[in-house]
């Protein structure tokens, strides 16, 4: 797995490729706790080169968006392959953390 972020005034992308299973999940837990620890809280998670997310990947999702929920921030995913938006759809994920079809369309209903 291959993560990298981009910072866009208040929002910060964090850009997901490959697979995000058992092994990949603890290096997102990582990168997400450690932006949030330096106050950051508004995140676009860009799954538009995820190829697979398993159910340790759903929970380290579902772990940041709580996370950020209780500290006043929010979290957003953004370009989905149709692949892993079944998996979000089928866990009953995709009705508590909002989906958007693009970063561009996440940024403009956050902002």
């Amino acid at each position: 797995m291959d993560i990298r972020t981009e910072k866009r005034e208040e929002v910060t992308i964090v850009s997901v490729k490959g697979r995000m299973d058992a092994v990949a999940s603890p290096e997102f837990d990582r990168e997400l706790n450690d932006r949030m620890a330096g106050g950051e809280k508004t995140f676009i998670i860009d799954f538009a080169e995820l190829d697979y997310i398993s159910s340790a990947g759903l929970r380290s999702v579902l772990t940041a968006a709580k996370r950020l929920k209780e500290h006043g921030g929010q979290l957003s995913l953004a370009s989905l392959k149709k692949v892993v938006r079944e998996v979000f759809d089928i866990s009953g994920f995709s009705s508590i953390i909002p989906i958007y079809e693009s970063v561009e369309s996440a940024s403009a209903e956050i902002s």
